[in-house]
C-alpha cells in the first residue's frame, strides 16, 4: 500500500513536508558534505527535520516516543518515508544541529509574514517560568557549600592520616611498598566533591559579583532620575537615596543555590503555584496581536524580567524587518532607560509602572491629559498614558494576546519542562518548540505553501 493513501489531504503532517521542502536545510546538509565518506550513509536530514518538527508540534518531545511513533502512528511513519531512527539516532540528530533547527525559527517566521499573519501592529511580551531538566533537590546554597567544603576537608585529612598509620604499619610488618586497597577510592571520591563544590561556589561568586554590577548600574539611573525630578520640580525627594553595592566585596548571598545536575539553571518562583518555587529558566516571547504569531524569542537565567524589554523589541525588528506600531508588557519590564530608548524609535509603549489589583482592566491612575506647562517625571508621563481611556484599551489587550500563547504551549502541548541542558541548549529548544507554536498558526489559517 501506498503511503499517501492513508492520509486526508489536509492533515497537519503532510502540510508539515511542504513546510520542510521550503526551509533552507543547507546549514545541516553542510556538516554532512565534510565527512570523510566513511561509515554508514546517514538519514535523510528533511526527513529527520519532519519528524522532530511534527513531534515538536504534536506535543511529542522524547526521542524514544518519537521512536515509537514512526512504527505505531501513522502520520510519524508517513513523515518517515517507513524508516525507523532509533531514538539515540534521533537525539544526536537534535544535539548536533540544534544551533541550525533554532535558526529555522527567522524562516518559519517569515512565511507566516508572507501568509499576512504579522502586521506588526501591536506586540505583547512576556516570561514564564519552566522546568529545567534537573530537581531543585540537587542543588546546595552557598551557606551549606561551605559547611560542606569543611567537612570534605576534615574527611580528606582524617583519610590521609589513617592511610599513613596504617602505611606504617604495614612497612613495619610487611616491608616497604604495601598500602591498604580501599583508602584511594574513598580520598578520589571525597576529592572529587571537594572539587566540584569549589567550582560551585566560584561560580556562585562571579554570579554575585555579575548581580551586583546590574545592581550598581539600575541604583545609579534610580539616582539619576530622582536629581533629574528634583531640578525640574525644585523640590527634595523625601527617603533616603539608594546606595548602589560594591561589586569588588560582593559575596553570595547564604542562601544562594547552583545546581549540580544543570548549574545554569536557577531556583525561580513558581508561576502557577503561590509560594512554590521550581529549578528553571525563564522563557520569554514576544507576541504578534494579529494571529498571536511569535515574533521574538530569548530564554534567561534572571528570575525578573526588568532588562527584556529592549532586546526582545530588538529582536522582533531583526527577525521581521520593521519596529511594531505599539508594544506592550507588565510592570516586570518597567526599565526607565529601557523605555526611553524604544520610544526613541517611535514606538507607542504602553509597560505598566505598578502591580494591577486582580479583575483591573488598567493601571488605576488619574487619565486626565497633561498641561502644557507639566512637567513630569518618565514614570509620572506612562502612568498618565495608561490611565487614559487609549492607554487602557491597548494595554488590557496585552494578555489577550501573549497570555494565551503560553496556555497553548503548556496545557495543549504538554510542554513544561526543558528535554535539554544548559543554557545555549535550552535557547535552542525553545526557539523549535516557538517555531513550532507558529507552523500551527499557519496551518490553521487555511494558508497553501508554494513548493517545487
Amino acid at each position: 500500500p501506498s503511503l499517501h493513501d492513508w492520509l486526508p489531504e489536509n492533515h497537519l503532517a503532510r502540510f508539515m513536508v511542504d513546510v520542510v521542502e521550503s526551509l533552507d536545510l543547507s546549514a545541516i546538509h553542510a556538516s554532512y558534505d565534510a565527512g570523510d565518506g566513511r561509515g554508514q550513509s546517514a538519514y535523510a536530514p528533511a526527513m529527520m527535520v519532519r519528524v522532530l518538527l511534527y513531534g515538536y508540534t504534536t506535543g511529542i518531545y522524547s526521542s524514544r516516543k518519537l521512536q515509537a511513533r514512526t512504527f505505531d502512528d501513522v502520520a510519524f511513519r508517513f513523515l518517515s518515508a517507513d524508516e525507523h531512527p532509533d531514538h539515540s539516532t534521533l537525539a544526536e540528530f537534535r544535539k548536533r544541529h540544534l544551533q541550525a533547527l533554532a535558526g529555522l525559527f527567522t524562516q518559519a517566521l517569515q512565511l507566516c509574514q508572507k501568509a499576512g499573519l504579522v502586521k506588526l501592529g501591536h506586540v505583547a511580551i512576556d516570561g514564564s517560568k519552566l522546568q529545567a531538566n534537573a530537581s531543585k533537590h540537587k542543588a546546595m546554597s552557598y551557606g551549606r557549600m561551605g559547611e560542606a567544603e569543611k567537612q570534605l576537608k576534615d574527611e580528606i585529612d582524617a583519610l590521609l592520616k589513617r592511610a599513613e598509620a596504617e602505611d606504617a604499619a604495614e612497612d613495619e610488618k610487611f616491608g616497604k611498598g604495601r598500602s591498604g586497597d580501599d583508602l584511594p577510592a574513598e580520598l578520589a571520591r571525597r576529592e572529587s566533591r571537594l572539587a566540584k563544590l569549589q567550582e560551585a561556589k566560584r561560580a556562585l561568586e562571579a554570579e554575585a559579583r555579575q548581580q551586583a554590577e546590574e545592581k550598581k548600574a539600575a541604583v545609579e539611573a534610580r539616582i539619576a532620575e530622582r536629581h533629574q525630578q528634583q531640578e525640574r520640580t525644585g523640590k527634595k525627594i523625601r527617603g533616603a537615596e539608594p546606595k548602589a553595592p560594591d561589586p569588588d566585596t560582593e559575596t553570595p548571598k547564604a542562601n544562594a543555590q547552583r545546581n549540580f545536575t544543570d548549574p545554569e539553571s536557577r531556583i525561580m518562583p513558581s508561576g502557577s503555584q503561590k509560594g512554590a518555587f521550581v529549578q528553571g529558566y525563564n522563557a520569554q516571547i514576544a507576541v504578534d496581536g494579529q494571529a498571536q504569531i511569535i515574533v521574538a524569542v530569548d530564554v534567561i537565567q534572571q528570575t525578573t524580567d526588568n532588562h527584556q524589554l529592549a532586546p526582545m523589541l530588538e529582536q522582533t525588528e531583526r527577525n521581521t524587518g520593521a519596529w511594531p506600531q505599539a508594544a506592550s508588557a507588565d510592570s516586570g519590564y518597567w526599565n526607565p532607560q529601557q523605555v526611553e530608548k524604544i520610544q526613541g524609535q517611535g514606538i507607542d509603549l504602553h509597560v505598566a509602572t505598578g502591580k494591577q489589583k486582580h479583575g483591573e482592566t488598567g493601571q488605576p491612575v488619574d487619565g486626565s491629559p497633561v498641561d502644557a506647562g507639566e512637567e513630569l517625571s518618565l514614570r509620572e508621563r506612562m502612568k498618565k498614558k495608561l490611565g487614559s481611556e487609549a492607554g487602557r484599551d491597548v494595554y488590557r489587550m496585552r494578555k489577550a494576546i501573549v497570555e494565551p500563547v503560553f496556555g497553548q504551549i503548556k496545557e495543549w502541548r504538554g510542554f513544561r519542562r526543558f528535554s535539554l541542558r544548559g543554557l545555549d541548549k535550552v535557547r535552542g529548544e525553545w526557539k523549535l518548540v516557538c517555531m513550532t507554536h507558529n507552523l500551527l498558526k499557519l496551518f490553521r489559517s487555511g494558508y497553501v505553501l508554494e513548493t517545487c
